[in-house]
């Protein structure tokens, strides 16, 4: 999810911005594992979540959100 190009992590006063990018990657990298009703890998998960807005809708309503 390229979290290193994120200019917060690399701002030298936002100590903790890396951990929390992994937090947030770790939580979607288990809600896109949990979702059943698109059988493809997890790059192809991602791509499909980021262009379609239904299917993340659908992703986030899997985790109760």
């Amino acid at each position: 999810m390229q979290e290193d190009e994120c200019p917060y992590v690399r701002n030298k006063r936002r100590e903790q911005a890396g951990e929390n990018l992994a937090a947030i990657r770790h939580i979607a990298f288990n809600a896109l594992k949990a979702d059943t009703s698109f059988k493809a890998g997890m790059k192809c998960k991602q791509k499909r979540a980021s262009r379609n807005n239904a299917y993340q809708s659908q992703v986030l309503v899997g985790l109760g959100v």
